[in-house]
C-alpha cells in the first residue's frame, strides 16, 4: 500500500501571517468605532442630563474666531 505524499504549503507561515494581520486590521477597527460610540454617547448624556436638570442653554454653539 502507497501511502499519500504529504502535502506541504508551497509559503510555509504565509497562510497565517495573513490571518493575523487580517484579524488585527478588524480589532483595529472595533476598538476606533468603539471610542467613537463612547465619545458620541457621552455627549449625548451630557446634554441630556442638562435638559433633564432644566436648563435651556445646554447645547454649546461654535462661534468661529474672525
Amino acid at each position: 500500500m502507497d501511502k499519500p505524499a504529504p502535502q506541504h504549503d508551497p509559503e510555509p507561515g504565509g497562510g497565517g501571517r495573513r490571518g493575523a494581520v487580517a484579524g488585527l486590521v478588524i480589532v483595529v477597527v472595533l476598538l476606533v468605532v468603539g471610542l467613537w460610540l463612547a465619545r458620541e454617547l457621552g455627549s449625548a448624556s451630557r446634554i441630556q442630563d442638562c435638559v433633564m436638570s432644566g436648563r435651556s442653554n445646554c447645547q454649546p454653539i461654535d462661534v468661529s474666531p474672525r
